[in-house]
């Protein structure tokens, strides 16, 4: 079959409700005032579907929800955003994951109901996709058990085509770091951890080291390290990208923003510096809207950044 999708994402898919202003919760039954509230589109995989779809990836997902107000909001947005969601798998008895945001201009808080998140497993994924697609990309690792436990298998059966693979772990709730992981990371291409994460997985505080000992695993490592902007690991060593300045609203979603950018340009055969000039862009930019989908750059935004000039 030859590939007619540029991208599947597997992974998570939920509301994100987003909170602004004095987010800090006090408890003894005390009440406070935030600024705002937005209800959006989360879930790192949907993230990263509809920002690469953005891009201008022929984009699918493969996600669970449950068949509720919330999973349909997920698909309804999804959807809109001109991403395939024939793979979202409905569960009529479960209830669809959410995330409340705790939302600062430089960071954020964030509390997950995973609901049916974690019930994706590789056996729901349809196999029509799957073989159609280019490139697989995988979201919040950590928070899909079952998934995890046959990922090395998905992955394998996507190499086996000619097709190339991709994963970002997101945190891990229990700190565990593992979940088997490392089995997963010999059949990925790219991974995608931030900072935090790359530092927790290898047990090491130095990124650089982290991201060396990652790519003695895997063939490529790209970390995400904010306004340090990011670093990519290899056989050739390691490269370096700097963070593009940009007013910052929300930090929600500029990973997957990133990870998004950074699969376009590298799909495309651009050099591994331009790949990451551009997914640093791709990640700034999502940061000018609050919620992770409403600052979603195109391509020709992403590229102006990258290519204006200094100063």
């Amino acid at each position: 079959m030859v590939p007619d999708l540029d991208l599947l994402v597997i992974g998570d898919a939920n509301p994100d409700l987003v909170l602004t202003g004095d987010v800090e919760p006090a408890f003894g039954q005390v009440e406070r005032l935030v600024d705002g509230v937005h209800l959006t589109l989360g879930g790192s995989a949907a993230i990263a579907a509809t920002a690469a779809s953005r891009l201008g990836l022929r984009t699918a997902l493969c996600a669970v929800t449950g068949d509720d107000p919330f999973g349909r909001f997920v698909r309804e947005q999804v959807a809109a955003r001109g991403v395939d969601v024939t793979g979202v798998v409905i569960e009529p008895d479960r209830a669809t994951g959410l995330t409340v945001v705790l939302s600062r201009p430089a960071d954020r808080a964030i509390l997950t109901s995973l609901g049916a998140i974690g019930d994706l497993a590789v056996e729901a994924i349809d196999r029509r996709l799957l073989d159609r697609a280019r490139h697989v990309h995988v979201g919040s690792y950590f928070l899909q058990p079952r998934l995890a436990e046959g990922l090395p298998g998905l992955f394998e059966r996507v190499h086996g085509r000619g097709g190339t693979t991709s994963l970002d772990p997101n945190w891990d709730p229990a700190e565990r770091w593992d979940g088997g992981i490392h089995d997963a990371l010999r059949h990925t291409d790219v991974f995608l951890p931030n900072a935090a994460e790359a530092t927790r997985i290898t047990g090491v505080d130095a990124v650089e080291e982290a991201a060396r000992r990652l790519a003695a695993e895997t063939s490529l490592v790209v970390v995400k390290a904010g306004s340090d902007g990011a670093l990519a690991a290899n056989h050739d060593g390691i490269s370096r990208a700097t963070a593009q300045g940009i007013e910052v609203i929300d930090t929600t979603g500029s990973g997957d923003a990133f990870d998004a950018g950074f699969l376009a340009s590298w799909l495309a055969d651009e050099p591994l510096e331009r790949s990451l000039a551009i997914a640093n862009a791709c990640g700034a930019l999502a940061t000018r809207a609050l919620g992770g989908v409403d600052g979603q750059p195109t391509m020709e935004e992403a590229v102006a950044l990258v290519d204006r000039p200094a100063g």
